[in-house]
């Protein structure tokens, strides 16, 4: 059977953990600029929720970065953030939840796909997250988007996807001429299919940085990522 779009906002509040007080403060968070533009039924589209729920992310964002990683200087948590919440992050966070089943658009982004558009998906996940504010605080916020940031922040870290570690600490160390920087792995755990790979990273034969990771590619680079920490470089 053909699924009808927009799905039930109760299967929204479901997913998310969260009924809402005023189900007004949902509606517009699932409203695009589109419909709102061709209805005209008084609700408004959700680019305001937006501006907030923008806010509220950071800041949800950048206090468990302060609390869970005390080792990261300012410049390392500044970078894990922007890829934690940047549109490609949110987008496949809104895809995940199923939100584009949620909105309501106008005819035009109905036929172009827009339940699809991550553009669409990501300032519609903002925007929901304003929405909870509103009806309840930071808290329920909270409740519902840490299970998810943390998992993708967890990611960025392992990958060191916000950064090549490894061409930064290469960087750093060639302004001294005649050192010698080398990475070696140490030991490895678990069966073939899901190891742990341990490594160290060398300068002139004295250890500067440990690190692990299901490759010996993200091993090194959390190796190469302590070494800058304990340069204090990893702002640079």
């Amino acid at each position: 059977m053909e699924k009808k779009y927009p799905a039930p906002l109760s299967e929204l509040e479901k997913t998310v953990g969260y009924v809402f007080r005023d189900p007004v403060h949902i509606l517009v968070a699932t409203t695009h600029s589109s419909f709102s533009n061709e209805a005209k039924d008084g609700i408004d589209c959700n680019e305001r929720l937006e501006f907030l729920g923008d806010s509220v992310l950071s800041f949800v964002t950048s206090r468990y970065l302060y609390e869970n990683f005390p080792e990261l200087p300012e410049g390392e948590m500044s970078r894990i953030r922007a890829s934690a919440v940047c549109e490609k992050t949110l987008c496949s966070i809104a895809r995940r939840m199923d939100l584009g089943a949620y909105l309501r658009l106008g005819h035009g982004e109905e036929c172009q796909n827009g339940r699809n558009r991550p553009s669409i998906l990501a300032d519609a996940f903002e925007a929901l997250l304003a929405a909870i504010y509103l009806d309840g605080g930071i808290e329920p916020v909270r409740n519902f988007l840490l299970p998810i940031i943390s998992s993708e922040i967890g990611s960025i870290i392992e990958s060191g996807a916000d950064r090549d570690y490894k061409t930064a600490l290469q960087q750093f160390i060639q302004q001294e001429r005649g050192s010698l920087l080398e990475y070696v792995t140490v030991g490895e755990s678990g069966p073939a299919h899901d190891k742990t790979f341990f490594v160290e990273v060398r300068l002139n034969g004295n250890v500067i940085g440990h690190g692990k990771g299901s490759s010996k590619r993200k091993a090194e680079q959390s190796a190469a990522m302590e070494a800058l920490s304990l340069f204090d470089c990893a702002k640079a």
